[in-house]
């Protein structure tokens, strides 16, 4: 899986798992892997010793990774979630629609 449906700065609902319904902004995409990073979605808690002196340690929280399967593209305009079309123009450069407003994204 090398290219992805979806990108960083994109918002996006998660569709299935226990985090089904949330929308986020997405932080990172990792197409090589299939592997996204939502914004408040997927919470883990990780256990970090201090590095340095002074530095504290603790249990920190922070996004999890998702499958990018799990997770659809939000249309800005309809605000719906939406499987995205392409469309060619006259001079030859690709856009990406939503396949329910045709506006696009």
């Amino acid at each position: 899986m090398n290219n992805l449906h979806v990108k960083t700065g994109d918002t996006a609902v998660v569709l299935s798992g226990k985090e089904k319904g949330k929308r986020g902004k997405i932080l990172s995409v990792n197409p090589k892997k299939g592997m996204v990073v939502i914004e408040g979605v997927n919470m883990i808690k990780c256990h970090t010793k201090p590095r340095r002196q002074g530095e504290t340690g603790g249990i920190i929280e922070r996004e999890g990774a998702l499958r990018a399967c799990k997770v659809m593209r939000v249309c800005p305009k309809c605000d719906k979630p939406t499987r995205v079309a392409h469309k060619i123009t006259e001079n030859g450069t690709k856009l990406t629609v939503c396949k329910h407003c045709g506006e696009t994204l």
